[in-house]
């Protein structure tokens, strides 16, 4: 068994042990195993990763078993391992194995501790099926598995209403991506005959120029069968349109927040089309769509972010941004640029998940950074971690010196999407700079709300007597300290800093968030290293476009790095200077304000084209179909037929005997007369 097996099986291994012998193991055990399986994985990963970076390895390919034989269609079940492979086992190991620990901590007092830590590991074996996949039915069953697991954590705690809809909302939103991604895949194995990835690559330039009948019209072929499969990256990362589950999944408990919608599952789609990046090469007008969702996408969820209270949220849709930074980097063929800001938002994004947890877990599960203020003085050691995740994501950083892990990555992109010069890339360019300001706006609001100025929780009659949105069936686990009135006026409400669990993992990922950039930038974007490192997987580098992406102008370099700077000062007015400052804004522009924290009232347009009909057809089939002609003629109306015949038949039965008797001689009669006419 090699290292790739060990990685990739281990944690389903631990999952299988921990959920299905947790009355036999007890809950330590089974956390045990789940942490030590991924700490394992984890520990293997980086090494491939490595070799990968210096060169030493080759991209190959592990067989694990004959999968499937019909027809024209055979496939094994194969572990590809090669560059793009080797980042994704370090982003998927390393954050899932600081979420198992940070879980100890986090999830301490719930009750189903081994099925949470088993959904966990479950999900890790499904996003590391995927990301080893070497054929598209293998990375369908990962895409699929991590569908199914995360419907299973974001719907964890399911004695709570909001986390059962929150959870089938996620599910059915995604459901409707898989079909555009299957039927891509359906059309991907009758164009080239096969599922394999390489040879479907291999093949693809042959095909640019044919065309296919598609809903009564003749397109373009390679077109059609990339946006297909872009339809279903729009559903598993988030972007605009199929965008909706997301910022409800944070219904699930926080670690389930920083794994999945931050780190892993989101970044699926960004994967895959980096993954089949050659095969959407063939197609401008594909590459145009990726570049125009995800510019957009980064914009929407800006704006949405501006506003929201929820300290969960707020970070939620900064994820939908910085995914659509991400698409709209492959969309302008900066694939290397795309993974990288995959890589380095790894870090930084769940580092500022888990440290929300931390302040929610500090402030007895409350989520409206409204009741926060003056936080860093009762818990700086999560202030300082969030701190770095700030400054990370902003891109704080000064050009030609260096910077934090955003500054390296988010900048590449800007300047990719410059130097490609194309209308829908210049687009992209200005939307990314746009939505720097806005992201360091919001990631800065959050930071002074929740850290800055005076404490808005001491005495708080919101705190003592909030229904607060991350209890689990309805109970105050991990509530240390109390409420009780001291009789000053001041509830007795200390915040208190996260046990050491979770503060490693702050800790660890801090350092990815301050030096991932620094030291990895070469391997991703740099013309030279990265043509070397990348040869070594399929994703397709743009050499030309890397050159030409540090010699775009200077103001172009800047241009980030200001729009950060204006965020910052504009969020440091409005929040430590005027704090009546927000309010009146929202009063001038109460239309702009009202639209942005309706979500653009995507929610409301979907309830009203989508879940009122469905309700109306449901209905509609039930009462008239199912109850008033199926079950009338169906089994009410047979029932009522058996029901009158019987009521009949009971009137004929009078149990006296000579009328039985007369009966029977009038039927002897009858019988006698009959053979007489007859004869």
């Amino acid at each position: 068994m090699t290292s790739i097996h060990i990685i990739v099986f281990l944690p389903l291994l631990a999952a299988l042990i921990a959920g299905l012998g947790q009355r036999f193991i007890g809950a330590v055990a089974a956390k045990t195993i789940t942490t030590a399986g991924l700490f394992t994985a984890c520990l293997l990963s980086w090494p491939i990763f490595i070799s990968f970076l210096t060169g030493d390895e080759k991209a190959y390919v592990q067989p694990v078993m004959t999968w499937v034989q019909s027809g024209a269609l055979s496939f094994n079940w194969e572990l590809r391992v090669d560059a793009l492979t080797a980042v994704m086992l370090v982003v998927i190991t390393t954050v899932s194995a600081l979420v198992h620990l940070y879980s100890w901590g986090y999830m301490e007092e719930d009750p189903d501790q081994p099925r949470f830590f088993a959904y966990l590991s479950l999900f890790t074996f499904a996003m590391l099926m995927l990301v080893t996949a070497n054929n598209l039915v293998q990375m369908f069953f990962g895409w699929e598995g991590v569908g199914l697991a995360s419907y299973l954590l974001i719907g964890f705690w399911y004695k709570k209403p909001s986390a059962n809809a929150a959870a089938i909302k996620a599910f059915v939103v995604n459901r409707v991506g898989d079909l555009g991604f299957m039927l891509g895949i359906f059309g991907v194995f009758w164009l080239f005959g096969t599922v394999s990835i390489p040879d479907i690559l291999a093949a693809a330039p042959d095909k640019v120029g044919s065309s296919i009948g598609f809903l009564g019209y003749r397109v373009d072929t390679m077109s059609l069968l990339c946006v297909l499969l872009f339809i279903g990256a729009m559903g598993k990362s988030a972007q605009l349109g199929l965008h909706t589950w997301l910022p409800d999944a944070m219904e699930g408990p926080t670690p389930v927040s920083a794994l999945i919608h931050a780190a892993t599952m989101v970044t699926a789609g960004v994967f895959m089309v980096c993954r089949l990046s050659p095969l959407f090469e063939t197609s401008q007008f594909a590459l145009d769509v990726v570049t125009i969702v995800g510019a957009t996408t980064a914009i929407f969820a800006a704006t949405v972010g501006l506003v929201q209270t929820d300290i969960k949220r707020v970070i939620a849709y900064s994820t939908c941004s910085q995914l659509g930074y991400m698409f709209f980097a492959a969309g302008t063929g900066a694939y290397g640029a795309a993974m990288f800001h995959l890589f380095t938002h790894a870090f930084f994004k769940a580092l500022l998940f888990l440290g929300a947890g931390s302040v929610i877990h500090a402030m007895h599960h409350e989520q409206d950074m409204r009741y926060y203020g003056g936080l860093r003085k009762h818990i700086p050691l999560t202030f300082w971690a969030m701190m770095a995740g700030t400054l990370a994501i902003t891109g704080v950083g000064i050009v030609g010196v260096g910077g934090f892990a955003g500054f390296y990555s988010k900048d590449a992109i800007i300047e990719a999407a410059f130097a490609s010069s194309s209308t829908y890339h210049m687009y992209g360019f200005a939307i990314g700079v746009v939505a720097a300001l806005l992201t360091s706006f919001y990631s800065w609001r959050l930071m002074f709300l929740t850290f800055f100025g005076k404490p808005r929780w001491a005495g708080s009659e919101h705190i003592q007597h909030a229904v607060h949105d991350d209890h689990h069936h309805g109970d105050d686990h991990a509530h240390h300290g109390g409420h009780a009135d001291h009789g000053d006026g001041t509830a007795g409400y200390h915040p208190h800093e996260s046990p050491l669990p979770m503060l490693i993992p702050l800790a660890v990922l801090t350092l990815g968030a301050v030096f991932a950039g620094f030291l990895f930038h070469g391997a991703f974007i740099e013309a030279e290293t990265g043509k070397e490192f990348w040869a070594n997987s399929t994703l397709y580098f743009n050499e030309h476009l890397m050159h030409a992406m540090h010699e775009v102008p200077l103001w172009v370099k800047l241009s980030s790095t200001v729009a950060m700077l204006v965020g910052l000062s504009v969020a440091y007015l409005m929040y430590q200077r005027s704090e009546d400052a927000p309010q009146k804004l929202a009063t001038m522009f109460a239309p702009l304000y009202r639209f942005f924290l309706n979500k653009w009232y995507f929610d409301e347009l979907y309830n009203l084209i989508f879940v009122r009909p469905a309700f109306w057809f449901g209905r509609l089939f039930w009462q008239q179909g199912d109850i008033g002609i199926i079950d009338r003629f169906g089994p009410n109306g047979s029932a009522a037929v058996v029901s009158f015949t019987s009521r009949m038949a009971v009137r004929l039965q009078s149990g006296y005997l000579y009328t039985y008797a007369l009966v029977m001689l009038l039927g002897l009669v009858a019988a006698v007369s009959w053979m007489m006419v007859k004869a």
